[in-house]
């Protein structure tokens, strides 16, 4: 009993130690600011204040106008992909389509490319003439077979929009429409010309030759965007003459077509 006394006196000893420091007679007096410091304060306020708004107003400015297009479309090649071009010509594609009929699953495949002035343009026209996408843009008409689930997205620093259909009556969104899936399939094709000019350069003719016939009937779209694989092909001496021949005339193809 007499050490756990002892021991009781310590803590309540310890504490009141503690505590007098804060009494008042012992806080130090703190003089008061001069009129020159009071002045400096306020600038510095307002400097701080100032800054905080040019960086929000620069973290707003520095969100790049974008438009995306995803299409969901079961049992077809590939079932699933999302488009994005933005302002800058920035843009960037994932699908996973599959690269051969043996493959259980998709293969994902992601590639960033620089959408051409012209198609950038052509994007963005075609997204302020349907309103940015906002209100209904489906015909609602349950009739019509289902050609997949697709939706166009808008963003930029005032505004995100979105909607969603499986077709539109709209002109600017069926053209809109057209364009990314015409640059879906030239995607696709740059993404089987890679596989098999890795692992199986006899399938490049077939391909190539499709690729050609699709271009000249205006069914392709950004042939610019898959010039490293079709440069790589032109300069692979394992490559047949006349395959390398064809990736050369592609490589010299216009990569939009005119309207």
């Amino acid at each position: 009993m007499r050490g756990l006394h002892a021991a009781s006196a310590f803590w309540h000893n310890s504490f009141c130690m503690f505590f007098n420091q804060f009494r008042p007679g012992c806080v130090p007096t703190v003089p008061p600011l001069s009129a020159t410091a009071r002045a400096v304060a306020r600038v510095s306020l307002f400097a701080c204040l100032t800054l905080c708004c040019l960086v929000s107003a620069h973290s707003q400015q520095t969100v790049v106008p974008t438009v995306t297009f995803t299409c969901d479309f079961p049992h077809s090649e590939p079932d699933h992909y999302v488009i994005s071009v933005a302002g800058d010509g920035s843009a960037s594609y994932d699908s996973d389509g599959k690269l051969s009929p043996e493959s259980a699953a998709g293969d994902p495949f992601h590639s960033d490319f620089t959408a051409s002035p012209a198609a950038r343009t052509r994007v963005f026209d075609l997204a302020k003439r349907a309103h940015y996408f906002e209100g209904q843009i489906d015909s609602k008409n349950k009739n019509l077979a289902s050609t997949g689930t697709k939706t166009l997205t808008y963003r930029d620093a005032q505004k995100s929009t979105s909607a969603t259909y499986n077709y539109s009556p709209v002109p600017s969104i069926q053209e809109l429409t057209a364009f990314f899936q015409a640059l879906s399939t030239t995607l696709e094709f740059g993404h089987r010309l890679d596989y098999y000019l890795r692992y199986q350069k006899l399938a490049l003719d077939e391909e190539l030759k499709k690729m050609e016939e699709m271009s000249n009937s205006g069914e392709l779209e950004e042939i610019s965007a898959m010039a490293p694989v079709l440069q790589r092909i032109v300069d692979d001496p394992a490559v047949i003459k006349v395959v390398r021949a064809r990736a050369q005339r592609l490589l010299q193809f216009p990569g939009t077509r005119s309207k």
